[in-house]
């Protein structure tokens, strides 16, 4: 039988294991993967299409619509969901396309009942300034950071990034400044799954699934999933073959959201 100063000595020993268990892993951990730009597999320009967004349930919750236009060396996207209950996202990013895309800046808007936290944030990527002006508990606040961004910041452009991975690409990492509400740098670690049919009218196509996840990185990333903080895998659909094309989402759009499905609205009825 251990003596109480043997017993003391045994769980301060187990203590500095697991302290330095816990170092190891924030000090390796970013070295699983490294983030990258990924690179132009063919032009982007003129595109206009139309959405919707429902719950997993199958109920609409949104209409939306997705657009695109290249001027000169940039390329100009926006996206903009109009909810039933008259909430609002839109999100409106401009990158370059020189081999490999890079972004310039984004800027996102939600607001309404159907989001917990009304938010308006803006990134320039080239000048590291990030603002995130947000509600909390009825006060306006402002989280105005000066962040070092890498090349490869993807806020506002998975969907485009998504149609230029090769599906034999094992993993694919960018990063992404996620509002929480304080800015802060995430990875977004894109893995391939597998090729699913879908159909459209009679025609069957392939898709191919890609899971998203974020990686948080140090020691709040180490024991985010222990107290229930890991943001939820993403999931994706692309339309494989020479022309990529986006299928299907399901995941938060935004920081705590529920998961919620995006997919392309049904073919236009004129009245």
């Amino acid at each position: 039988m251990l003596s109480l100063r043997s017993y003391r000595a045994a769980r301060a020993i187990a203590a500095f294991q697991l302290l330095l268990t816990l170092l190891l892993a924030v000090l390796l951990g970013g070295e699983i993967a490294f983030a990258e730009q990924v690179h132009v597999l063919h032009s982007e320009g003129l595109t206009h299409g139309f959405l919707v967004l429902r719950d997993l349930d199958g109920k609409t919750l949104a209409d939306g619509e997705i657009s695109q236009l290249a001027a000169g060396r940039l390329v100009k996207s926006h996206l903009v969901f109009h909810f039933k209950d008259g909430s609002i996202y839109e999100e409106s990013a401009t990158f370059s396309q020189d081999g490999k895309f890079k972004l310039v800046s984004d800027h996102l808007v939600q607001k309404g009942p159907s989001f917990k936290t009304p938010i308006e944030t803006s990134v320039d990527a080239a000048s590291g300034k990030v603002i995130c002006r947000y509600t909390d508990d009825g006060k306006e606040k402002t989280a105005d950071e000066q962040m070092s961004l890498p090349d490869d910041v993807a806020n506002g452009l998975l969907f485009t990034l998504l149609r230029h991975i090769k599906p034999t690409t094992a993993q694919t990492v960018v990063s992404q400044v996620a509002m929480t509400p304080k800015p802060r740098l995430v990875r977004l670690t894109i893995a391939p799954v597998g090729e699913e049919a879908f159909s459209v009218g009679i025609d069957r196509y392939k898709a191919m699934h890609y899971i998203v996840k974020v990686e948080i990185g140090g020691f709040t990333g180490l024991i985010a999933p222990l107290i229930g903080k890991q943001p939820p895998d993403m999931h994706v659909w692309i339309k494989t073959g020479d022309v990529p094309a986006f299928v299907k989402f399901e995941g938060p759009i935004y920081s705590g959201g529920p998961a919620w499905r995006v997919e392309l609205a049904d073919a236009a009825k004129f009245r």
